[in-house]
């Protein structure tokens, strides 16, 4: 199985980007990037996936059960968190506007309702300190926002930063730990790189050490992941993506022992003053420089 796919790699006709639970050899995670011209349009049938459509880069409309969910977006990852719309299972949706959108999406059983999730009121979140300072936007964790089996976040990482650390795992079924399979979508500023790192066990080997730039997945389907690198110059985005087996919607992470004692160390540390990187703002695809409802944390995965 290959873990690192490249921007472009697993383009079809209709997606700039599709991974299905199938070709990424899991049962539920999945993601799909849609470009659209100006005025383009697509109609899709969610089938067994609960689905989302989050604004990249633009804006749009989103139809679904005859409802309609107007998307103000944003210029890019980098300007501000932006709002989204969710659409259920055995849906069919239509997608128009311009710009960039993904799709994250879950294979689940119970049928939801299809909402918005305004801008405002995602919860963003600093995590770590010092040069693990990173920005979380919560947007569809099981605390900010309600769906069957799907888990959804993003995580901004300064330039010259470390996020997704300590490495850690997610992929047991035990007290304080939670099964899921993990899509990395990223997205780099300035045309630039970053790196990702994936390890496993004697038992259950994963060897990924990779240069990641606009557009690149990584597939984790178990072990120690992190950090997520953002090399000087360049900031770093990615999308995570997150469902697992379990009845119970969480998100539970073991640290890897090796590396959990970098935590106590975050204490001493400062949060980095370039952080929050976005704003919330309302202004359609543009950043207002508004800073957005924030709450800092040493905890957390990613």
């Amino acid at each position: 199985m290959k873990h690192h796919l490249r921007a472009g790699s697993t383009a079809t006709d209709s997606y700039a980007l599709e991974v299905t639970p199938e070709a990424a050899g899991w049962d539920r995670s999945a993601l799909r990037v849609l470009d659209l011209g100006a005025g383009g349009s697509i109609t899709l049938s969610t089938g067994e996936f609960e689905t989302l459509v989050l604004p990249l880069a633009g804006a749009g409309t989103v139809v679904c059960d005859g409802r309609t969910f107007e998307l103000e977006g944003r210029a890019s990852v980098f300007s501000r968190v932006t709002d989204f719309a969710y659409a259920p299972r055995d849906a069919t949706v239509t997608v128009t506007g311009r710009g960039r959108f993904a799709l994250p999406a879950a294979r689940c059983e119970n049928r939801l309702t299809a909402r918005y999730g305004p801008a405002e009121g995602i919860p963003v979140e600093l995590r770590g300190a010092g040069r693990a300072s990173r920005q979380v936007n919560n947007f569809c964790t099981p605390e900010a926002f309600e769906a069957d089996r799907l888990i959804a976040c993003e995580v901004l990482t300064p330039d010259g930063n470390w996020s997704s650390y300590p490495p850690h795992k997610h992929d047991a079924d035990r007290p304080g730990e939670s099964v899921l399979e993990e899509i990395y979508y990223f997205e780099v500023s300035r045309e630039g790189m970053g790196y990702q790192r994936v390890y496993g066990t004697d038992t259950r080997p994963i060897d990924v050490l990779a240069e990641v730039r606009t557009g690149d997945v990584v597939l984790i389907p178990h072990g120690w992941h992190g950090p997520s690198m953002a090399v000087p110059g360049y900031d770093l985005y990615y999308l995570n993506v997150m469902a697992g087996p379990s009845a119970e919607r969480a998100w539970r992470i073991c640290d890897d022992p090796a590396h959990a004692w970098v935590r106590r160390d975050w204490a001493a540390q400062e949060m980095d003053p370039r952080l929050p990187l976005t704003g919330t703002g309302t202004t359609k695809g543009t950043a207002t420089g508004t800073t957005p409802n924030t709450t800092t944390t040493t905890e957390g995965a990613s």
